[in-house]
Protein backbone atom coordinates (compact mmCIF):
# COMPACT_ATOMS: atom_id res chain seq x y z
CA UNK A 1 0.00 0.00 0.00
CA UNK A 2 1.20 2.86 -0.53
CA UNK A 3 2.70 5.26 1.89
CA UNK A 4 1.23 8.29 3.44
CA UNK A 5 2.39 11.87 2.43
CA UNK A 6 1.91 13.98 5.42
CA UNK A 7 2.21 17.94 4.10
CA UNK A 8 2.61 20.56 7.45
CA UNK A 9 2.00 23.51 5.09
CA UNK A 10 -0.89 24.63 3.44
CA UNK A 11 -2.86 23.22 0.36
CA UNK A 12 -1.47 25.67 -2.07
CA UNK A 13 1.56 25.96 -0.40
CA UNK A 14 2.58 22.51 -1.74
CA UNK A 15 2.90 23.78 -5.17
CA UNK A 16 3.92 27.38 -4.90
CA UNK A 17 6.52 27.06 -2.52
CA UNK A 18 10.24 25.63 -3.54
CA UNK A 19 11.24 22.32 -2.41
CA UNK A 20 13.34 19.52 -3.57
CA UNK A 21 16.86 19.86 -4.42
CA UNK A 22 18.51 22.12 -1.64
CA UNK A 23 21.76 21.37 -2.89
CA UNK A 24 24.70 22.11 -1.79
CA UNK A 25 26.81 24.19 -4.19
CA UNK A 26 30.33 22.91 -2.20
CA UNK A 27 29.61 19.12 -3.48
CA UNK A 28 32.98 16.65 -2.93
CA UNK A 29 34.42 16.68 -6.22
CA UNK A 30 34.69 13.57 -7.69
CA UNK A 31 38.26 12.83 -9.17
CA UNK A 32 40.15 10.71 -11.38
CA UNK A 33 43.60 9.86 -11.92
CA UNK A 34 44.39 12.39 -9.50
CA UNK A 35 47.41 12.93 -6.81
CA UNK A 36 46.40 12.84 -2.89
CA UNK A 37 45.73 15.91 -1.74
CA UNK A 38 44.32 17.28 -5.32
CA UNK A 39 42.20 20.65 -5.06
CA UNK A 40 38.99 20.60 -4.86
CA UNK A 41 37.00 22.63 -7.15
CA UNK A 42 34.04 24.32 -6.46
CA UNK A 43 31.76 26.51 -9.13
CA UNK A 44 31.05 29.90 -8.65
CA UNK A 45 27.68 32.10 -9.95
CA UNK A 46 25.15 29.11 -9.74
CA UNK A 47 21.32 30.06 -8.53
CA UNK A 48 19.46 26.96 -7.23
CA UNK A 49 15.83 27.32 -9.94
CA UNK A 50 16.61 28.91 -13.24
CA UNK A 51 13.22 29.04 -15.93
CA UNK A 52 12.72 28.95 -19.61
CA UNK A 53 15.41 31.20 -21.54
CA UNK A 54 17.61 31.91 -18.55
CA UNK A 55 20.80 31.85 -18.94
CA UNK A 56 23.09 30.11 -16.54
CA UNK A 57 26.65 32.21 -16.13
CA UNK A 58 29.64 29.89 -14.40
CA UNK A 59 33.06 29.33 -13.57
CA UNK A 60 35.42 27.53 -11.30
CA UNK A 61 36.77 29.04 -8.37
CA UNK A 62 40.08 30.75 -8.31
CA UNK A 63 43.00 28.36 -7.02
CA UNK A 64 46.46 28.53 -6.80
CA UNK A 65 46.86 25.16 -6.85
CA UNK A 66 44.43 24.39 -9.35
CA UNK A 67 46.66 24.56 -12.65
CA UNK A 68 44.46 24.01 -15.86
CA UNK A 69 44.99 22.82 -19.39
CA UNK A 70 41.31 22.88 -20.11
CA UNK A 71 37.89 23.16 -18.10
CA UNK A 72 34.60 21.13 -19.95
CA UNK A 73 31.41 22.33 -18.34
CA UNK A 74 28.20 19.62 -19.07
CA UNK A 75 24.14 20.09 -18.62
CA UNK A 76 22.99 16.11 -18.00
CA UNK A 77 26.59 15.25 -19.85
CA UNK A 78 25.82 17.22 -22.96
CA UNK A 79 29.14 18.77 -23.41
CA UNK A 80 28.03 22.48 -23.72
CA UNK A 81 31.50 24.23 -23.42
CA UNK A 82 35.46 24.07 -23.40
CA UNK A 83 37.74 26.30 -22.28
CA UNK A 84 41.39 26.79 -22.00
CA UNK A 85 41.33 28.38 -18.35
CA UNK A 86 39.09 29.21 -15.13
CA UNK A 87 37.10 32.60 -17.35
CA UNK A 88 33.21 32.25 -16.96
CA UNK A 89 30.83 30.59 -19.13
CA UNK A 90 27.27 31.43 -20.26
CA UNK A 91 24.72 28.93 -21.01
CA UNK A 92 20.80 29.66 -22.47
CA UNK A 93 18.45 26.65 -21.02
CA UNK A 94 16.10 26.25 -23.83
CA UNK A 95 15.35 22.18 -24.80
CA UNK A 96 16.08 20.44 -21.46
CA UNK A 97 13.39 18.83 -19.58
CA UNK A 98 11.63 20.94 -16.73
CA UNK A 99 13.13 19.04 -13.75
CA UNK A 100 16.82 18.62 -12.04
CA UNK A 101 19.69 19.91 -14.28
CA UNK A 102 22.92 18.00 -13.57
CA UNK A 103 25.72 20.46 -14.24
CA UNK A 104 29.00 19.10 -14.15
CA UNK A 105 32.42 20.70 -14.46
CA UNK A 106 35.91 18.58 -15.52
CA UNK A 107 39.26 20.26 -15.10
CA UNK A 108 42.06 18.80 -17.01
CA UNK A 109 45.63 18.79 -16.15
CA UNK A 110 48.39 16.78 -17.58
CA UNK A 111 46.26 13.60 -18.29
CA UNK A 112 44.36 14.25 -14.29
CA UNK A 113 40.75 15.27 -13.79
CA UNK A 114 39.07 16.99 -11.55
CA UNK A 115 34.76 16.71 -11.34
CA UNK A 116 32.54 18.56 -9.19
CA UNK A 117 28.69 18.40 -9.91
CA UNK A 118 25.26 20.20 -8.36
CA UNK A 119 22.16 20.16 -9.50
CA UNK A 120 19.77 22.84 -10.26
CA UNK A 121 16.01 22.94 -10.47
CA UNK A 122 14.75 24.14 -14.48
CA UNK A 123 10.98 25.11 -13.77
CA UNK A 124 8.22 26.76 -16.30
CA UNK A 125 7.94 30.39 -16.39
CA UNK A 126 4.48 30.76 -15.59
CA UNK A 127 2.52 30.06 -12.60
CA UNK A 128 -0.68 27.75 -12.82
CA UNK A 129 -3.88 29.31 -12.79
CA UNK A 130 -6.37 28.92 -10.32
CA UNK A 131 -9.42 26.95 -11.47
CA UNK A 132 -13.04 27.07 -9.34
CA UNK A 133 -15.97 24.46 -9.52
CA UNK A 134 -19.52 23.72 -10.18
CA UNK A 135 -21.47 20.76 -8.59
CA UNK A 136 -23.66 19.50 -11.07
CA UNK A 137 -24.69 16.18 -10.81
CA UNK A 138 -24.22 13.76 -7.11
CA UNK A 139 -24.31 10.09 -7.96
CA UNK A 140 -24.11 7.28 -5.84
CA UNK A 141 -20.81 4.95 -5.54
CA UNK A 142 -19.41 2.04 -4.10
CA UNK A 143 -17.87 3.20 -1.00
CA UNK A 144 -16.12 -0.57 -0.56
CA UNK A 145 -14.16 0.66 -4.11
CA UNK A 146 -10.49 1.67 -3.27
CA UNK A 147 -10.85 3.72 -6.60
CA UNK A 148 -7.18 4.01 -8.85
CA UNK A 149 -9.01 4.96 -12.03
CA UNK A 150 -11.54 6.45 -14.16
CA UNK A 151 -12.50 6.42 -17.49
CA UNK A 152 -15.74 6.61 -19.48
CA UNK A 153 -16.31 4.23 -22.23
CA UNK A 154 -18.94 5.28 -23.83
CA UNK A 155 -21.66 5.76 -21.42
CA UNK A 156 -20.18 3.57 -18.80
CA UNK A 157 -17.66 4.45 -16.44
CA UNK A 158 -14.76 2.12 -16.48
CA UNK A 159 -13.31 1.82 -12.88
CA UNK A 160 -9.90 0.23 -11.58
CA UNK A 161 -9.81 -0.39 -7.91
CA UNK A 162 -6.87 -1.64 -5.68
CA UNK A 163 -6.99 -3.50 -2.82
CA UNK A 164 -5.14 -0.81 -0.39
CA UNK A 165 -6.07 -1.53 3.52
CA UNK A 166 -7.71 1.28 5.36
CA UNK A 167 -7.22 2.17 8.98
CA UNK A 168 -10.20 -0.10 10.15
CA UNK A 169 -7.86 -3.00 8.44
CA UNK A 170 -10.11 -4.09 6.12
CA UNK A 171 -8.59 -5.16 3.00
CA UNK A 172 -9.80 -3.58 -0.80
CA UNK A 173 -10.20 -5.85 -3.73
CA UNK A 174 -8.71 -5.53 -7.07
CA UNK A 175 -10.59 -4.92 -9.85
CA UNK A 176 -11.56 -4.13 -13.10
CA UNK A 177 -15.37 -3.00 -13.67
CA UNK A 178 -17.68 -1.45 -15.56
CA UNK A 179 -19.95 0.79 -13.74
CA UNK A 180 -23.85 2.33 -14.38
CA UNK A 181 -22.14 6.30 -13.35
CA UNK A 182 -25.75 7.08 -12.30
CA UNK A 183 -26.06 4.50 -10.29
CA UNK A 184 -22.75 3.26 -9.43
CA UNK A 185 -23.49 -0.66 -9.45
CA UNK A 186 -21.68 -2.15 -11.64
CA UNK A 187 -22.49 -3.98 -15.19
CA UNK A 188 -19.43 -6.02 -15.49
CA UNK A 189 -16.39 -7.17 -13.07
CA UNK A 190 -13.31 -9.21 -12.89
CA UNK A 191 -11.88 -9.19 -9.85
CA UNK A 192 -7.79 -9.92 -9.07
CA UNK A 193 -5.72 -12.08 -7.06
CA UNK A 194 -5.45 -10.74 -3.39
CA UNK A 195 -1.60 -10.97 -4.14
CA UNK A 196 -2.27 -8.28 -7.50
CA UNK A 197 -2.82 -4.42 -6.10
CA UNK A 198 -5.06 -3.21 -8.66
CA UNK A 199 -3.41 0.62 -10.74
CA UNK A 200 -4.51 3.24 -12.80
CA UNK A 201 -6.43 2.32 -16.34
CA UNK A 202 -7.23 3.48 -19.50
CA UNK A 203 -8.83 2.48 -23.13
CA UNK A 204 -7.34 2.06 -25.98
CA UNK A 205 -8.64 0.80 -29.75
CA UNK A 206 -10.60 -1.44 -28.36
CA UNK A 207 -8.61 -3.11 -25.85
CA UNK A 208 -7.85 -1.88 -21.56
CA UNK A 209 -4.93 -1.49 -19.93
CA UNK A 210 -4.22 -1.92 -16.20
CA UNK A 211 -1.80 -0.91 -14.45
CA UNK A 212 0.05 -2.89 -10.97
CA UNK A 213 1.53 -1.17 -8.02
CA UNK A 214 4.16 -3.67 -7.40
CA UNK A 215 4.09 -6.34 -9.72
CA UNK A 216 5.72 -4.87 -12.43
CA UNK A 217 3.14 -5.94 -15.16
CA UNK A 218 0.21 -3.96 -17.01
CA UNK A 219 -2.06 -6.34 -17.81
CA UNK A 220 -4.50 -5.71 -21.22
CA UNK A 221 -8.00 -7.14 -21.15
CA UNK A 222 -10.53 -7.47 -24.64
CA UNK A 223 -12.92 -4.31 -23.44
CA UNK A 224 -16.09 -6.05 -24.73
CA UNK A 225 -15.02 -9.80 -22.85
CA UNK A 226 -12.74 -8.49 -20.27
CA UNK A 227 -10.51 -11.49 -20.88
CA UNK A 228 -7.25 -10.65 -20.46
CA UNK A 229 -5.32 -11.46 -23.63
CA UNK A 230 -1.74 -10.15 -22.99
CA UNK A 231 0.22 -8.94 -19.88
CA UNK A 232 3.43 -6.71 -20.38
CA UNK A 233 6.28 -5.99 -18.10
CA UNK A 234 7.10 -2.60 -17.83
CA UNK A 235 10.38 -1.18 -19.13
CA UNK A 236 12.25 -1.12 -16.43
CA UNK A 237 11.56 -2.07 -12.51
CA UNK A 238 9.15 0.41 -11.06
CA UNK A 239 5.74 1.35 -9.41
CA UNK A 240 2.78 2.02 -11.46
CA UNK A 241 0.58 4.46 -10.41
CA UNK A 242 -1.35 6.46 -13.02
CA UNK A 243 -2.29 5.43 -16.82
CA UNK A 244 -4.09 7.62 -19.68
CA UNK A 245 -3.83 7.61 -23.28
CA UNK A 246 -4.02 10.44 -26.32
CA UNK A 247 -5.45 7.95 -28.86
CA UNK A 248 -2.73 6.64 -30.12
CA UNK A 249 -0.02 6.38 -26.90
CA UNK A 250 -0.28 5.86 -22.62
CA UNK A 251 1.06 7.85 -20.19
CA UNK A 252 2.01 6.10 -17.21
CA UNK A 253 2.83 8.04 -13.62
CA UNK A 254 5.02 5.96 -11.32
CA UNK A 255 5.00 8.27 -8.64
CA UNK A 256 7.70 10.36 -8.98
CA UNK A 257 7.26 13.81 -11.07
CA UNK A 258 8.02 11.53 -14.20
CA UNK A 259 5.12 11.07 -16.40
CA UNK A 260 6.22 8.39 -19.30
CA UNK A 261 5.33 8.06 -22.88
CA UNK A 262 4.38 4.53 -23.40
CA UNK A 263 4.53 1.83 -26.38
CA UNK A 264 0.88 0.42 -25.64
CA UNK A 265 1.84 -2.61 -27.88
CA UNK A 266 4.94 -3.42 -25.64
CA UNK A 267 5.50 -1.06 -23.15
CA UNK A 268 8.67 0.31 -24.06
CA UNK A 269 9.55 4.19 -23.15
CA UNK A 270 9.29 6.20 -26.03
CA UNK A 271 9.96 9.82 -23.84
CA UNK A 272 8.92 11.24 -20.91
CA UNK A 273 8.25 14.23 -19.02
CA UNK A 274 9.07 16.16 -15.28
CA UNK A 275 6.29 17.90 -13.72
CA UNK A 276 7.00 21.35 -12.43
CA UNK A 277 5.45 24.71 -11.46
CA UNK A 278 6.78 28.14 -12.01
CA UNK A 279 8.36 27.16 -8.35
CA UNK A 280 8.90 23.35 -7.66
CA UNK A 281 9.37 19.87 -9.27
CA UNK A 282 6.28 18.01 -8.31
CA UNK A 283 5.58 14.44 -7.74
CA UNK A 284 3.59 12.15 -6.24
CA UNK A 285 1.47 12.29 -9.94
CA UNK A 286 -1.33 9.91 -9.64
CA UNK A 287 -4.19 9.04 -11.08
CA UNK A 288 -4.49 11.02 -14.77
CA UNK A 289 -7.65 12.08 -17.48
CA UNK A 290 -6.53 13.12 -21.24
CA UNK A 291 -8.72 16.43 -22.10
CA UNK A 292 -8.77 18.13 -25.48
CA UNK A 293 -4.72 17.51 -25.08
CA UNK A 294 -3.84 18.03 -22.06
CA UNK A 295 -3.15 15.70 -18.86
CA UNK A 296 -5.43 16.25 -16.01
CA UNK A 297 -3.88 14.53 -12.47
CA UNK A 298 -4.54 14.25 -9.26
CA UNK A 299 -1.61 14.54 -6.56
CA UNK A 300 -1.11 11.21 -3.85
CA UNK A 301 -2.70 12.19 -0.66
CA UNK A 302 -3.78 15.58 -2.05
CA UNK A 303 -7.64 16.48 -3.23
CA UNK A 304 -6.50 18.78 -5.80
CA UNK A 305 -6.87 18.72 -9.60
CA UNK A 306 -3.46 19.71 -11.82
CA UNK A 307 -3.93 20.41 -15.83
CA UNK A 308 -0.33 19.12 -17.26
CA UNK A 309 0.95 19.97 -20.84
CA UNK A 310 2.04 16.41 -22.03
CA UNK A 311 5.00 18.45 -23.59
CA UNK A 312 6.54 19.91 -21.71
CA UNK A 313 5.58 19.12 -18.10
CA UNK A 314 4.28 22.30 -16.79
CA UNK A 315 1.46 23.23 -14.52
CA UNK A 316 -0.56 25.25 -16.17
CA UNK A 317 -3.92 25.38 -13.72
CA UNK A 318 -5.02 23.76 -10.34
CA UNK A 319 -7.95 23.48 -8.70
CA UNK A 320 -8.61 22.82 -4.81
CA UNK A 321 -11.49 19.89 -4.19
CA UNK A 322 -11.08 19.15 -0.76
CA UNK A 323 -14.59 20.24 -0.67
CA UNK A 324 -16.08 17.42 -2.26
CA UNK A 325 -14.16 14.87 0.27
CA UNK A 326 -16.36 16.59 2.96
CA UNK A 327 -19.24 15.82 1.24
CA UNK A 328 -19.48 12.34 1.20
CA UNK A 329 -19.92 9.93 4.37
CA UNK A 330 -16.92 10.16 6.82
CA UNK A 331 -15.89 6.88 7.93
CA UNK A 332 -12.64 5.13 9.05
CA UNK A 333 -11.70 4.14 6.29
CA UNK A 334 -12.12 7.01 4.00
CA UNK A 335 -9.14 8.07 1.47
CA UNK A 336 -8.38 10.89 -0.44
CA UNK A 337 -9.71 12.04 -4.32
CA UNK A 338 -8.43 9.66 -6.59
CA UNK A 339 -10.71 9.06 -9.81
CA UNK A 340 -11.48 11.47 -12.89
CA UNK A 341 -13.72 11.05 -15.75
CA UNK A 342 -14.33 13.05 -18.37
CA UNK A 343 -17.89 13.29 -19.85
CA UNK A 344 -17.70 14.33 -23.63
CA UNK A 345 -21.14 14.23 -24.37
CA UNK A 346 -21.94 17.06 -21.06
CA UNK A 347 -18.03 18.44 -21.42
CA UNK A 348 -18.37 17.57 -17.62
CA UNK A 349 -15.79 15.64 -15.00
CA UNK A 350 -17.00 13.12 -12.94
CA UNK A 351 -14.72 12.95 -9.64
CA UNK A 352 -14.61 10.10 -6.66
CA UNK A 353 -12.30 8.79 -4.32
CA UNK A 354 -11.29 5.77 -2.57
CA UNK A 355 -13.47 4.24 -0.58
CA UNK A 356 -16.80 7.06 -1.65
CA UNK A 357 -19.79 6.66 -1.69
CA UNK A 358 -20.43 9.45 -3.85
CA UNK A 359 -19.13 10.33 -7.43
CA UNK A 360 -19.28 14.15 -8.30
CA UNK A 361 -20.31 15.67 -12.04
CA UNK A 362 -18.76 19.00 -12.42
CA UNK A 363 -18.00 21.57 -14.20
CA UNK A 364 -14.40 23.34 -14.29
CA UNK A 365 -13.68 27.09 -15.05
CA UNK A 366 -10.91 29.83 -14.60
CA UNK A 367 -11.51 32.02 -11.40
CA UNK A 368 -12.62 35.05 -12.41
CA UNK A 369 -10.71 38.12 -11.68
Amino acid sequence: MKKTLTLLTPMWAFFLIGCGGNNKHSAPSSIDNQPEHAPVISLEGIKQKYTQGEEIDVKIAESNRLHIDSVQYYINDHLIATVKDSRPVRYTLSREKFGKQILKVSVFNKGASIENAISVDYLPPTPPRILRYKIINTYPHDITAFTQGLEFYGDQLMESTGNGIGASGHKGKSSIRMVNPKTGIPTKKVELPDAIFGEGATILNGKLYQLTYKNNLAFVYDINTFNRVKTLPYFQQMEGWGLTCDGQKLYMSDGSEHIYLINPEDFSKIDYIRVATDEKIVDHINEMEWVHGKIYANFFMENIIGIIDPKTGAIEALADLSELREQVTQHIDLDVLNGIAYNKKSKTFFITGKNWDKIFEISLFDELP
